[in-house]
């Protein structure tokens, strides 16, 4: 491992909420989990002290606004311990997203996308609650 890197382990009972186990892909040393984007955006999504970074777009359902891209791409980088991560390598991995339609680009509005969570969240993730203001709430 890395020096100054965290290993992102699936939470333990206690506080927070958790993601089934599909939901982590696994690296190539046995035991250990790798938490996908799209995850780890949904995880800054649910936390208050990421409000300035990326938020929810009022009104619209599963829309996220990235409020600075810069800061994303850091918080991004520093979990995946690369230190060279930035908002262009970010945003192509965001792109691998749209095929597979988990996420799209929100067309006219900068730094926005939009979750697609009938085919994300409902069949996966029963325990989620999308309010039709577009937060999700964990039950």
């Amino acid at each position: 491992m890395k020096a100054g890197c965290s290993i992102v382990e699936k939470p333990e009972g206690g506080g927070g909420y958790q993601f089934p186990d599909w939901a982590y892909k696994t690296e190539s040393s046995p035991g250990s989990r790798q938490i996908q984007l799209w995850h780890f955006i949904l995880e800054l999504l649910q936390k208050e002290e990421f409000r300035h970074v990326i938020a929810w777009q009022q009104g619209e359902y599963g829309e996220f606004v990235i409020k600075d891209p810069d800061e994303v791409a850091r918080l991004w980088g520093r979990r995946k311990c690369k230190p060279q991560m930035n908002y262009d390598k970010l945003s192509r991995a965001l792109r691998y997203y749209y095929n597979k339609r988990i996420l799209h680009k929100t067309k006219g509005k900068r730094f926005t996308y939009k979750f697609n969570f009938n085919k994300l969240v409902m069949p996966n993730y029963p325990f989620i609650n999308i309010r039709s203001s577009g937060k999700m709430q964990i039950l």
